[in-house]
Order: structure tokens, then sequence, then C-alpha cells
């Protein structure tokens, strides 16, 4: 049976405050080592926005993941086609590669087994759970994975 997601999870006050202050955090360089600041060209206002993201490195790749699902910054990064990665002073440019479902279940496992703490509210199956719970779940989660410009 395949669970009916919200085609986006809207944060709430508290959540989009404190991202609002780590972003601030992270754009100066300090926050976790995975974390960076998610710079995209708005796709209508032609306007610059940052969102705080984890950034999953795999197998000598990166991959970013919506566990919030479709949001803002998601349509603007496809409209866009690239992203920048902001981490103090250090800019990072990138084209993405948005994953088809039948790669997401192996990153979505990744994702969530790696920032579990932070993502696994937005996440119907558990933490630790095989690539195969993520096959019914993987059109809910957008997915990409990052080539250097």
């Amino acid at each position: 049976m395949t669970p009916t997601l919200p085609a986006f999870r809207a944060p709430s006050a508290p959540e989009r405050l404190f991202n609002r202050a780590y972003g601030f955090l992270v754009g100066l360089g300090l926050g976790l080592s995975h974390s960076y600041l998610l710079q995209v060209r708005g796709r209508k206002s032609g306007r610059i926005y940052s969102t705080p993201i984890d950034l999953l490195e795999l197998n000598g790749k990166r991959f970013l993941v919506a566990p919030r699902g479709r949001t803002q910054w998601v349509r603007n990064a496809e409209t866009a086609g690239e992203v920048i990665l902001k981490r103090g002073r250090t800019r990072q440019s990138f084209r993405l590669r948005p994953l088809s479902d039948a790669e997401k279940p192996a990153i979505l496992k990744a994702y969530l087994d790696a920032f579990r703490r932070e993502v696994q509210r937005y996440f119907p199956v558990p933490a630790g759970s095989p690539p195969q719970a993520f096959a019914e779940l993987a059109q809910s989660y957008p997915a990409f994975e990052l080539l250097p410009l």
C-alpha cells in the first residue's frame, strides 16, 4: 500500500525561525560539516533565495534530497537547472541531475540514515529500513545529483 504524502510539507513558524537563524550561521561558515546554504534564483522574481540544507555525500557523489517534498527551492532549482552551495566564504556552483524514481530508494535510505534526527518526521518509514521500503515513496521526494559546473 502506497502511503499518501502531501506534495509539500510546509514548515511551522518555529521551524521557519530556526531555518533562518541556522541558515545565517551556516552562511558565516558555522554549523555541522554537512550543512550548506543552498542558493537558487527564483523562477518568477529572479531574486536569489537561500535555505539551509543537509548535503548527502555518497560514493564520491553529492546529492540533494527534499524531505519536505516539492518545496519552493525545488521548483526554483528545477527551473534554474543550477544551484550554489555556500558555506562561509566558499561558494560552489552545481548543475542538477534529477534522480529517477528507480535511483531514489538507495539515496533516500542513505539520506534518512545519515540525517535521521533532523528528517525522520518527514518519512513514513523508520531509519534503518531496507531500500525496498523507499520504492513506493520515491515519487514524493525530489532528489538530485549535484554535478560541478
